[in-house]
């Protein structure tokens, strides 16, 4: 996958910026490329809130409100954690539209029912939560990008509606 275009990341900043609107991301599988992203652009800081990389467990449930019955019953990878995770750091940092994303990256790390490739991408506003899975081919840093951008795009889905 090629790289993501920086103009795209425009885009997001100056619609958040011009709707008066303020993301936050938390994420496990991207571990920060989101936030990395966004604040490639000057003028981010009037959009994010901040951006977590909740990689383990304990601080998905800790930090982002994620509950033990979600990990232990769905696992970290599941439409239930990242519509959790996305409602967390929402209410966490404030702001209008939180994402999150969590999935299996790879080499390793994939079963049958979970293959490698397979992302959890939630979206949370006001309009309410939800997140939807995905299936990315390639290596582990495609499958990071892929999510990464897909993130981004929810984000400005998001943004339109509110």
């Amino acid at each position: 996958m090629k790289k993501i275009d920086s103009a795209y990341c425009e885009a997001l900043v100056k619609l958040l910026r011009e709707k008066g609107l303020k993301t936050a991301a938390a994420e496990s599988l991207t571990g920060g490329m989101v936030s990395e992203l966004i604040t490639s652009v000057s003028g981010a800081s009037e959009i994010l809130e901040c951006g977590i990389c909740s990689y383990s467990n304990r601080i998905k449930h800790q930090l982002l409100g994620v509950s033990e019955n979600t990990l232990e019953t769905f696992t970290e990878y599941s439409i239930q954690t990242a519509v959790e995770m996305a409602e967390g750091i929402r209410k966490l940092s404030g702001a209008d539209i939180g994402v999150s994303t969590t999935g299996i990256a790879g080499p390793g790390g994939g079963t049958d029912e979970k293959p490698v490739g397979t992302v959890y991408i939630g979206i949370s506003s006001k309009r309410g939560c939800t997140a939807q899975e995905f299936r990315f081919e390639g290596d582990r840093q495609s499958v990071r990008q892929q999510t990464a951008q897909k993130a981004l795009s929810f984000i400005i889905e998001e943004a339109e509606k509110l």
